[in-house]
């Protein structure tokens, strides 16, 4: 495992740590965009798009560090000097790249084109929504070796994956990151909660 894949293992184990006690209030407009992907990441269209619309068991290459699970730990106890908005910025890169594998794949009138191209642009506008909230991103140290990696086309280390599941990990970190804009009374960030198979975080009263 490369020291990149070592850093990702280590950072969504900082989730667990990090996001209960770093409190983060996530300015309204970049919530409300954050809510619309969470409705377009809903279970239902996750497996109508990302499952039925694929043949079984069909799965693509992404960066080993691309599979950006909250479940993914293992390595260390804590990452120090992270802020929420790392762990946030570093979801959306992530996110953006293994949308863009996806896209790569699908022909242009494949049924689940337009529903992968319209997640792609909600990251598009979360991200400049961030940029115009928060100011310009430095990534810490920690983080450059992975961001360098994503984005690296030489890189040997590829993962196969279902579609579903790359999407799945998206909802599920992004319910951990963002908590604060879903009022959540439940700890997303807790790997047995999705390990009992919560699928889908309750509906909110």
């Amino acid at each position: 495992m490369t020291r990149a894949a070592i850093w990702l293992s280590a950072l969504v184990l900082g989730l667990t740590w990090l996001l209960p006690a770093a409190v983060m209030s996530t300015p309204p407009r970049i919530c409300t965009s954050i809510d619309t992907l969470k409705d377009r990441l809903n279970f239902t269209n996750r497996r109508q798009y990302m499952k039925h619309n694929f043949p079984i068991n069909y799965t693509i290459r992404v960066h080993y560090v691309e599979v950006f699970r909250v479940h993914n730990i293992s390595l260390l106890n804590r990452t120090e000097e992270l802020k929420a908005r790392d762990l946030q910025e570093l979801w959306l890169l992530i996110n953006q790249e293994v949308l863009k594998k996806v896209l790569r794949v699908l022909p242009e009138r494949h049924p689940s084109r337009t529903y992968a191209s319209d997640l792609e642009n909600l990251f598009r506008i979360i991200q400049q929504l961030f940029l115009q909230e928060l100011g310009e991103w430095e990534p810490p140290e920690v983080l450059q070796e992975v961001l360098d990696s994503v984005r690296d086309p030489e890189v040997t280390e590829w993962k196969s994956v279902k579609p579903k599941a790359l999407l799945d990990n998206c909802y599920r970190t992004m319910h951990c990151l963002f908590c604060d804009c879903f009022q959540c009374q439940e700890n997303f960030c807790d790997v047995l909660h999705w390990k009992r198979g919560n699928k889908r975080p309750p509906k909110q009263a």
